[in-house]
């Protein structure tokens, strides 16, 4: 069964037509009491994206393990990034991190420029949190939306993301 994970992730974002990897699109991540940052600026680093919803326990919770992960893996290169994007997401951000996230920065971004950055269209609705995980090199590798079997097991899969991404290339031999 171990061995089977990986296949069913890949076969989950292929039923749900995620469209990854691809180049990631622009985004600007706003955080509170300075100006926007781009998420090129993070260009040389494996970044993960988490959006997030304020009031949702899903996410309060999601954050907490994010906190392991970014404490973990920060050494390693990886970036953890926490963005909010509900209504009010600019008020909320600073309050999140201070509660929930202090491991990682939490900024903001409004809703519509999270689900077009997703290529997920906003009338199909969607479900929080939300991950995604972007190379080194600003590849799109996989996103996850929060009903997706990925959160079965949140910590083991992002590991598992996380080490494939951080992996040196393999070389081939010729024969």
């Amino acid at each position: 069964m171990t061995r089977l994970a990986p296949l069913l992730l890949v076969a989950a974002a292929l039923l749900t037509g995620q469209s990854t990897p691809r180049k990631a699109p622009p985004l600007t991540i706003h955080f509170p009491g300075g100006a926007g940052k781009q998420l090129a600026a993070y260009r040389g680093k494996t970044v993960l994206l988490a959006f997030l919803n304020y009031g949702c326990e899903h996410c309060q919770k999601f954050a907490g393990e994010l906190d392991k992960i970014a404490r973990e893996y920060g050494p390693r290169g990886v970036d953890v990034i926490g963005v909010v994007f509900e209504n009010g997401a600019k008020d909320h951000a600073a309050a999140f991190h201070k509660q929930y996230a202090q491991a990682f920065p939490v900024g903001w971004s409004d809703e519509t420029t999270v689900m077009n950055w997703l290529g997920q269209d906003l009338q199909q609705g969607y479900f929080v949190p939300i991950v995604a995980f972007v190379s080194r090199n600003g590849i799109l590798e996989s996103e996850h939306m929060g009903d997706d079997i990925f959160f079965n097991d949140p910590d083991r899969n992002i590991r598992l993301t996380l080490d494939r991404m951080l992996a040196p290339p393999r070389r081939y031999r010729a024969q």
